[in-house]
């Protein structure tokens, strides 16, 4: 095998998620609600956990209101760590 190989061989699979774009007013980065349902600690009912990622979006072609899919990545800034991978659809 080659070096190359060997290195994406030995790293971790990188996280993937699905979501909403909230924001794209910064230049090349959007913001991407991600929604889970998660138990509640004491109560076990399920609530809706909302999580707001900064993910990198080279050609600025997102809007808000696009279900995205964004990928892990190295840090990019202070708090970009996900960049979007692709646009499951577009908002109407």
């Amino acid at each position: 095998m080659t070096e190359a190989t060997e290195a994406t061989s030995e790293r971790a699979a990188r996280k993937v998620r699905e979501g909403t774009v909230v924001s794209n007013k910064m230049d090349k980065t959007a913001v991407v609600a991600i929604v889970s349902r998660v138990p509640h600690a004491k109560y076990n009912k399920m609530i809706l956990q909302t999580t707001k990622l900064h993910a990198h979006d080279e050609n600025n072609d997102v809007n808000i209101g696009d279900k995205v899919r964004v990928m892990e990545t190295r840090p990019l800034s202070k708090t970009k760590r996900w960049r979007i991978t692709d646009v499951l659809e577009r908002a109407k």
